[in-house]
């Protein structure tokens, strides 16, 4: 039978899965890139360099994307529901109070950041506030904090380092290999498809980067819903706010290419109405899963204990 037990031990194991996909993915493009180079001090170069920005990117995380997403301090004499609801989830969850945030928009949404625990904060849209009950705003929020819980933004930056070396290491192969082929002895045919080979991977491996990091970022939203929903005892609140918000068709202002995973629900646009399938190609290139996949799991999901 399924559990929520069950579900949350298969979602880590589904996302671990993919990063070690994703560490073998680039391994062999190193390996490639270092048999036409013949070296491989240049993805060593690539690797310190992406992990530097990464780290620096992670370690003031919660600042820059609360500037990004225009969110203020949210006070507690003029949001004291909100920060109720908060500290009761925080303390059944056992995490420390994360700092709150308000985002004046009209648009329904919410997003946790920071590189740990201690370090976290949450924010909601004014929309959110509006339009959810309190079952609603508590499944949205025991789900913001299950993304704290889970550690979810420190296998996120995990996978931004990731990217960041097959990107830059593909750049520079495409930038490079143009007047290395040029010295390329005409008469070395092996040289020169192992040159081609190390072309087509340059171009198509940041694609099949972001491909892994979307996949990624998806089975982390199964993953605290589930979460959320084991916090709060109650799946039908946090399944009744994903078709609110859904449902909604404003786009969240503040929103961007960069920040979009983090979000409750895809802040760009509304998304497929629950009971319409969405198409497989489509699903692909989603930061977040369709709307009626994570309803259908929240609602099959049994409450009963761990055994």
């Amino acid at each position: 039978m399924q559990t929520l037990y069950t579900e949350r031990t298969k979602n880590i194991g589904k996302s671990f899965l993919l990063v070690t996909l994703f560490l073998v993915f680039i391994i062999g493009l190193g390996w490639v890139f270092s048999a036409v180079y013949q070296s491989s001090a240049i993805l060593v170069i690539a690797v310190v360099i992406s992990v530097v920005m990464s780290i620096a990117s992670y370690w003031w995380s919660d600042k820059i994307v609360m500037r990004l997403a225009r969110a203020v301090p949210a006070k507690m004499e003029n949001f004291a529901e909100l920060y109720r609801i908060v500290e009761n989830l925080a303390i059944t969850a056992g995490l420390p109070m994360p700092r709150m945030y308000v985002v004046s928009d009209p648009a329904p949404n919410a997003f946790a950041t920071g590189r740990n625990a201690a370090h976290a904060a949450v924010a909601v849209t004014t929309g959110l506030l509006d339009r959810l009950d309190r079952t609603e705003l508590e499944g949205v929020l025991a789900h913001e904090l299950s993304h704290i819980g889970n550690r979810d933004m420190l296998l996120s930056s995990m996978v931004v380092v990731l990217v960041g070396v097959v990107a830059i290491a593909s750049d520079f192969f495409l930038r490079s290999s143009f007047w290395m082929g040029a010295g390329r002895d005409r008469e070395d045919r092996n040289g020169n498809l192992l040159m081609i080979m190390g072309i087509v991977l340059a171009i198509l491996s940041p694609i099949i980067a972001s491909l892994i990091q979307l996949a990624i970022s998806r089975r982390r939203e199964f993953l605290a819903d589930t979460s959320g929903a084991l916090l709060t005892r109650y799946p039908e609140g946090l399944a009744s706010a994903l078709k609110k918000i859904a449902a909604d068709p404003r786009p969240l202002r503040a929103a961007s290419n960069a920040t979009a995973h983090l979000y409750f629900e895809n802040p760009f646009k509304a998304d497929v109405a629950a009971g319409k399938k969405t198409p497989w190609f489509v699903k692909i290139f989603m930061t977040h899963p369709p709307v009626e996949e994570r309803i259908k799991a929240l609602e099959g999901l049994d409450l009963g204990s761990h055994e």
